[in-house]
């Protein structure tokens, strides 16, 4: 949610709260963000756990991760996707990258937090591993 319109919904229920029903009112729409605020921390720690015990730039499937990708996710949404942090290899755009054991990878652009392009990246197969064969 954009934070502008999270903080007028809170202080819409802040001001109807107090003009309908006075600081039992206010109380009551304090107590509704304080318990918004911690799910998502518990979302965000829940996201953070799951990620720590994997090695950073890792992925399962990279073809897997491409296919589940949409434009507009934020990179909370993409860490449960990948069940890493990606590596980091820019800064404008913030760009992250998901590697997986065959060397397949994905390159994430995020601008605004939001994921504005991404490209899946096969290894290139040379010449001389094809006369081998």
């Amino acid at each position: 949610m954009n934070k502008w319109i999270g903080s007028a919904l809170a202080l819409a229920a802040f001001i109807m709260g107090g003009v309908f029903y006075g600081w039992q009112g206010v109380v009551l729409a304090l107590s509704g963000v304080i318990f918004w605020l911690l799910m998502q921390f518990t979302r965000l720690t829940r996201v953070m756990r799951m990620a720590k015990d994997a090695p950073i730039g890792h992925v399962d499937s990279a073809v897997m991760l491409n296919a589940r990708l949409k434009p507009g996710m934020r990179l909370i949404d993409i860490l449960p996707l990948a069940k890493s942090l990606g590596q980091k290899i820019g800064d404008a755009p913030e760009t992250y990258r998901w590697t997986d054991a065959g060397d397949v990878s994905v390159e994430v652009a995020l601008e605004d937090g939001k994921v504005t392009r991404w490209q899946l990246q096969r290894p290139t197969e040379s010449p001389a591993s094809d006369a081998t064969r």
